[in-house]
């Protein structure tokens, strides 16, 4: 794209954005009573995974899009109104993270680092390659990316494929944060592109996809409890608890490998997740897990596209699941699909669409 184009491509996006964007049905989507949703911005085609750079800064990646862009809260109407594009031409820049001001963005094959990004937006900085050599493989190709308690970056590598055996494949990896010492933390994991930190105990919880081609109602997507590092979670041999795979199930048994905290529904394709700690939500809500529920694509009925709530009892055991936010699915036809959730500072939920270019805000209403 030539330097005119990409200010008018730019130009475009800030006028929708300021414009509120095309119209979309919110009213569609159900939410508890108490609950409100609005627009955040309609205006970032592909928006994917979400952070937080500043209190009135969210930083948006995509994924086919290859762009990443900051949507800033100018006037502290809950709305970002302001669109920068931070970086444009890149391979699945799906992964994004925060760490003391800096952004950290993994493509499909390098991690990189843009310095002190919500004070230089206009114009962003040159970006630091951090680390180059993740696997090439385009699918599942996207990464997620997340700095830890342990201040160590986490990066998702899925498996290359439906289901196979790959070396450096199916794992969680960690690294340090100048991108040295890259281990696997956990592995036999098919596809994660969501995981949080529980803020009471410190350990990674982690979305999976399940795979696919085994029916309608099998295996289940999974919500897994990573405890400490070198723990396997079954890919390739076992889905969900107790499901061998029809062609390697027999290479190890499912008793091996450490089971998920919760079975969530088959192919729902659950990606982001968060543990909320804000207080705008009632208490019930608190050090429980939000999922966005990017939909299923084969099945012959679809399920997910929503948002899912964990809900983990004193002892950390995920004891409940159930629906907080829906409506982005209508009979058999999808006008949206969640991707990833962010907390916001006064405790709000945004969520983000890539199908609807968007991201939507959830508030409690009792709080505003």
């Amino acid at each position: 794209m030539t330097a005119v184009a990409r200010c008018f491509a730019l130009l475009a996006l800030i006028a929708m954005s300021a414009c509120g964007g095309r119209d979309l049905p919110v009213e569609r989507i159900q939410v508890p009573d108490g609950f409100s949703v609005h627009v955040y911005n309609a205006a970032v085609p592909n928006a994917r995974s979400l952070r937080l750079a500043d209190e009135r800064t969210v930083i948006v990646s995509t994924r086919s899009d290859g762009r990443v862009y900051a949507l800033v809260d100018e006037d502290g109407d809950y709305r970002g109104e302001r669109v920068h594009e931070i970086a444009e031409g890149l391979t699945s820049p799906n992964g994004i993270a925060m760490h003391e001001g800096d952004l950290y963005l993994a493509t499909r094959r390098r991690i990189l680092r843009y310095a002190d990004i919500a004070e230089n937006l206009d114009p962003p900085p040159e970006p630091e390659v951090i680390y180059e050599g993740l696997p090439e493989a385009s699918h599942h190709g996207w990464r997620y990316l997340g700095v830890g308690p342990d201040e160590r970056l986490y990066v998702s590598i899925g498996a290359p494929c439906n289901v196979c055996l790959e070396d450096g494949h199916a794992v969680i990896d960690r690294l340090s944060l100048d991108g040295g010492g890259r281990e696997t933390y956990a592995a036999g994991v098919r596809n994660s592109v969501g995981f949080d930190w529980d803020p009471l105990t410190g350990d990674l919880w982690f979305t999976d996809n399940g795979r696919d081609m085994m029916g309608d109602n099998r295996p289940p997507d999974e919500l897994n409890h990573a405890t400490a590092a070198g723990q396997h979670f079954g890919y390739p041999f076992c889905h969900g608890a107790d499901i061998p795979d029809p062609e390697f199930g027999d290479q190890r048994p499912c008793s091996e490998f450490r089971a998920p905290a919760r079975a969530l529904g088959p192919h729902v394709a659950a990606l982001g997740m968060r543990f909320y700690t804000g207080d705008q939500f009632p208490p019930a809500y608190r050090n429980n897990i939000f999922i966005a529920e990017h939909g299923s694509w084969n099945r012959s009925e679809k399920i997910g596209y929503r948002i899912s709530l964990v809900r983990l009892d004193d002892e950390r055991n995920a004891v409940a699941y159930e629906t907080f936010a829906s409506g982005w699915l209508q009979g058999e036809q999808a006008w949206g699909r969640p991707v990833d959730v962010l907390q916001m500072p006064d405790g709000s939920l945004l969520v983000s669409d890539d199908r609807a270019g968007a991201i939507y805000r959830i508030a409690y209403e009792d709080k505003q």
